[in-house]
Parts: C-alpha cells; sequence; structure tokens
C-alpha cells in the first residue's frame, strides 16, 4: 500500500507552512474564504507562496469563488492546485479547471451513503475528490472539527484519486486511515490551538501519526 499523503489546511503563517514542510506534509492548503478564521489575502498568500516555493504543493481553497478571485489568488500565490468547497456542479468545475489550467480538487460534505455516490457525477472532471464532514446549516463549510461515519466511504468506488477531511487529529488519524485506507488525509483545526491558529507541535504529530500507520 502506497503512504498515505498528508494535506495541513488552513495554513497561515510562515511558521506553520515552515512546520508542514519540517514534517514532510505533502501539501499546504491556503484559505480564500473570507468567512474563515483562516483566510489569507491575496498579498499574504504571495509571501506564502514565495517561501514554499518547491519544497511542497500548495492548495488554494475556494468556496463559490468567480473567476476573478480564484484567478488573481493563484496567480499571487502560485497556487498547484486549485480546491473548491462550495456548491459547484461538475459543469463549474469543469470550468474552473479548463479557465485556469490546473488540477481541480472537488470536496463533498457527507452524512450518509449516498452523499458518497455523488462522487459519481464529478468523474472526468475533478481531478481528485475529497470527503468532508458536512457541517450545520449556515455554518462554515469546514474547518470545524466534525467528523462523519468513516465506514461510509466504502461505497466508493469511482475511479477518481480520492481522500478524506473531517475532525481528523493527531489522536485518531491512525484509526481513519486503517478504517477507510484513504490514499490521502487532510486537517486543518485538528492541528490548532485555536480556530485559525496552527499549533506547530500538533501539525509534526499529526505527521508522524500518519507515517506510522
Amino acid at each position: 500500500m502506497a503512504a498515505t499523503r498528508i494535506k495541513i489546511c488552513g495554513v497561515t503563517t510562515p511558521d506553520a507552512l515552515d512546520a508542514s514542510i519540517a514534517a514532510r506534509a505533502d501539501f499546504v492548503g491556503f484559505n480564500f474564504y473570507p468567512p474563515s478564521p483562516r483566510y489569507v489575502t491575496a498579498a499574504e498568500a504571495a509571501a506564502l507562496g514565495a517561501r514554499a516555493g518547491s519544497s511542497i504543493e500548495t492548495v488554494g481553497v475556494f468556496v463559490d469563488a468567480d473567476d476573478h478571485t480564484i484567478a488573481e489568488s493563484v496567480a499571487a500565490g502560485k497556487l498547484d492546485i486549485v480546491q473548491l468547497h462550495g456548491s459547484e456542479t461538475p459543469e463549474r468545475v469543469a470550468n474552473v479547471k479548463i479557465r485556469h489550467g490546473l488540477p481541480v480538487w472537488k470536496v463533498l460534505p457527507v452524512t450518509a451513503a449516498k452523499d458518497v455516490g455523488m462522487a459519481s457525477a464529478y468523474t472526468h472532471v475533478a481531478d481528485f475528490i475529497l470527503f468532508d464532514a458536512k457541517t450545520p446549516k449556515g455554518a462554515l463549510p469546514g474547518g470545524m472539527g466534525l467528523a462523519f461515519d468513516w465506514t461510509l466511504l466504502a461505497h466508493y468506488h469511482g475511479a477518481t484519486p480520492w481522500g478524506m477531511a473531517g475532525g481528523l487529529n493527531p489522536a485518531n488519524v491512525a484509526e481513519a486511515i486503517m478504517t477507510t485506507h484513504a490514499p490521502m488525509v487532510d486537517t486543518s483545526s485538528g492541528v490548532e490551538s485555536s480556530p485559525g491558529v496552527k499549533d506547530v507541535d500538533k501539525i509534526a504529530a499529526f505527521c508522524k501519526a500518519v507515517r506510522q500507520c
């Protein structure tokens, strides 16, 4: 079995970025959704992207963003990947991929088996599916520390590469991987000391737990 890849999402500071690289994470996420406590501006993303260089792949996280916002953020942060975390349709995903010329990840919120089945609609348009916990109506779409029933991922039989998010932290990520055989795990609030504030020790512990699994 190939090593599980790791994404540290919602990185906002040089220290958190450096810790992610030092811990050998595969991806870092920069959040361009203004209501989020992890929001970064284009200027902040530019500084982080320059610091990241080729050491780690950078993922821009967008929620129902317009093309101007995505283009500005991609250029500023020199992003490698676009992640769509809103209600984007398969048609919108395909449009973003063509327009911006980057791999596109689609996040799907999960509460039931039928939600996992929704991934089939994004076959051949999304490059990657990220299954995440569905948050309450009116709440942020992610980064709230909520988990879903991991056994539901047994219902996914698609050809599109995938990963999982939602409430993952250093204490439970090994169990999540053993339950689902997830090829990639994504954490945000699970490596924070408070909303939006990454804890470098938790980043290291999370990555170590994944590598030892």
